[in-house]
């Protein structure tokens, strides 16, 4: 097995860049920590997410801890501030998108077992106190991502990382169907 060079790799990017966005939105709401915000913007970019929506006390670009860690995907992801959380989701259900939470609840469902319908949109909240119930109201499902350890969560940045490619693959698989 031979590691492709960095030239390789820029080559397979530069073919990658010409593929649509996934219907698939996110929006942040109340995320404090403006390394996750970036964390979260590096991995739409990879994943191929269409829009980031932040609401609430969320950090937004430009600014340097989101760059850091976002090393300049904000720049590449669109992206816009809604002051109003309950305006976006009711343009949002208007629009046809299918709402999903990470978020543990009563109801929620194990992230794998779950299949998003095109268009859809991930919502993530605050570190601590995750999504608020009023937001959860807008929401068709939650999901979440079963712990085995004695922490009940994980960092949000990752918990993102693992949903967003599982919604990747889950379209990606039905786009190429159709």
């Amino acid at each position: 097995m031979r590691k492709l060079t960095h030239e390789e790799i820029v080559a397979r990017q530069t073919e990658r860049l010409q593929e649509p966005r996934l219907p698939f939105v996110v929006v942040l709401n109340n995320i404090r920590s403006l390394y996750n915000v970036g964390s979260i913007f590096r991995t739409c970019d990879g994943a191929g997410v269409g829009k980031v929506w932040i609401c609430g006390i969320t950090g937004r670009p430009p600014n340097t801890r989101i760059a850091k860690t976002a090393l300049d995907a904000q720049e590449h992801i669109p992206w816009e501030y809604r002051e109003d959380i309950h305006e976006l989701f009711q343009e949002l259900k208007a629009e046809g998108f299918q709402i999903v939470m990470l978020e543990q609840t009563e109801q929620s469902c194990p992230y794998n077992e779950f299949k998003p319908k095109a268009p859809v949109c991930l919502v993530v909240g605050n570190e601590i106190e995750g999504i608020s119930q009023d937001i959860s109201s807008y929401c068709d499902t939650a999901i979440e991502i079963e712990m085995a350890g004695v922490k009940n969560s994980l960092n949000v940045a990752v918990a993102f990382g693992i949903i967003a490619y599982h919604f990747r693959n889950c379209l990606k698989i039905k786009t190429q169907d159709t």
